[in-house]
Order: structure tokens, then C-alpha cells, then sequence
């Protein structure tokens, strides 16, 4: 039976690995919305399709898939590669999904983060957003896996992590008044609340991530873990003020 934790992963003995662990599998989103992927999602049904193939040479390949498209990516993925017949708004699971924790036994419980688009209706990117809202619900009851539904508004792609207690992410990602303003600037209280929900002792926080045609970054961090004890720049600009 799958639980929904009132506790938190900090509190539980549970920490947020580094990007670079080893991990158990992927989960993609079958890309079809027509205002988000160009000729009706043909193109990039081809390239995920390749995407999932390559992955799926070292890990378990999972794909979230509507019922309106599952036939068509049964043809054109690996038998592999394992499809679950899912609802979802769009297809970004790396933001809409779960971030997940472990001990030091090994046992992995899932965060699950209110999502809303990267805005809702104060500059999101799409309405509804209700479907990708349970993604990652969905995902840990397939997994059969404990979840920790946090309050606080973020996408897990927003979310780095050095696998040593450090939390590295944005404050336009976090403290936006689309997302979580009301926590104020990253006071101390603010902090703990952030760090104890994502399993994490540290955190990183960036003020303002630039493109090169100086908009904001939405979703992707240019700071990365780099692996233990080093963090590295990931490309980009060096336009960004800490």
C-alpha cells in the first residue's frame, strides 16, 4: 500500500541524491499537445522515440502516454520500453514528476510538488494544469513507492542536488510571487521549510538566471553538482547574479 507521509523526508532520515547516483530507471511524458510541439507532435514523437530507445540500452525506460496515443507509441518504441496509459497536461515529467529521497538502507520515497504550470494564471505557460498536477502521484503509486506532497509550488527540474545535503536552485524559481511569494525573500524560516521537504541540510540559492537575450530562466539551472565536493557551470551565458 502506497502512504501519503504527513512528516518529512529530513525528518524521516531521508536525503536528496545528486544528479550523478546511480539510479533505477527513467520515466518520459509521450509528447503530443499541439501548442507546445509543432505539426501535430510528429516530429518529436520521432526524436523521443530515439531518446527512449538510447536510454533504454542502460536503464528500465518507463513512458507516460494518453490513451488517444498509445497505440501509435506502441509502433514506434522498443518492446522494451514500458508504456502506462496516463492523463497529463503536457509532457515535461522532469518538472511535473516526483524528485525522489533515500536512507541509508536504500528505500526511495517520492516528494511530489504542487505544480502549476510555471505560473498559473499569473504568467504560466498553459491552463489547465490539474493532470500534471497529479503526475507525479501517479508515478510513485505505478512504483509503488511512499509520497511526501509538499505545499509549495516548484518543478523538479528547477531542483539540483549534490547528493551531500546541498539544495541548489533559484530564488526566481522558488520565491516568485507565481510560485511561492508569500514565503517572502528566502529568510531562515522560508529556507528550513524549502530544505526539510527536499531532504536537503544546505542551500544554494541564486538570485536571477539570465538567457543570452536577457529574459529569465524558467526551468533550467545553469549551476549544477558536478559531483561530490565540486559544483561546475553547465554551459550558457556568464550572466547570472548570485
Amino acid at each position: 500500500m502506497v502512504r501519503t507521509l504527513s512528516s518529512t523526508p529530513k525528518a524521516d532520515g531521508f536525503r536528496a541524491p545528486g544528479e550523478f547516483e546511480p539510479k533505477a530507471g527513467c520515466w518520459l511524458i509521450w509528447p503530443e499537445r499541439p501548442d507546445t510541439w509543432r505539426l501535430g507532435a510528429k516530429p518529436a514523437q520521432k526524436l523521443f522515440a530515439r531518446v527512449a530507445a538510447a536510454i533504454a540500452e542502460s536503464e528500465p525506460v518507463t513512458i507516460a502516454v494518453s490513451r488517444r496515443q498509445w497505440l501509435n507509441a506502441r509502433a514506434m518504441l522498443p518492446e522494451s520500453v514500458r508504456l502506462v496509459e496516463m492523463s497529463t497536461d503536457d509532457s515535461w515529467l522532469r518538472d511535473s514528476g516526483p524528485n525522489f529521497v533515500i536512507n541509508d538502507r536504500g528505500d526511495v520515497r517520492g516528494v511530489d510538488w504542487t505544480f502549476n504550470a510555471y505560473g498559473g494564471h499569473d504568467g504560466g505557460l498553459y491552463a489547465p494544469w490539474n493532470l500534471d498536477d497529479l503526475a507525479a502521484r501517479k508515478v510513485l503509486e505505478t512504483e509503488r513507492m511512499d509520497r511526501y506532497r509538499s505545499p509549495l509550488i516548484a518543478e523538479g527540474g528547477g531542483l539540483q542536488c549534490d547528493g551531500e545535503g546541498t539544495l541548489i536552485t533559484t530564488e526566481q524559481c522558488l520565491l516568485n510571487r507565481n510560485r511561492n511569494g508569500h514565503l517572502g525573500n528566502g529568510g531562515g524560516g522560508a529556507a528550513a521549510l524549502r530544505l526539510s521537504r527536499a531532504g536537503a541540510r544546505h542551500l544554494a540559492a541564486a538570485r536571477l538566471l539570465l538567457r543570452r537575450d536577457g529574459r529569465p530562466c524558467r526551468r533550467r539551472l545553469l549551476l549544477r553538482a558536478a559531483g561530490r565536493g565540486g559544483d561546475e557551470l553547465d554551459g550558457g551565458p556568464r550572466r547570472s547574479a548570485i
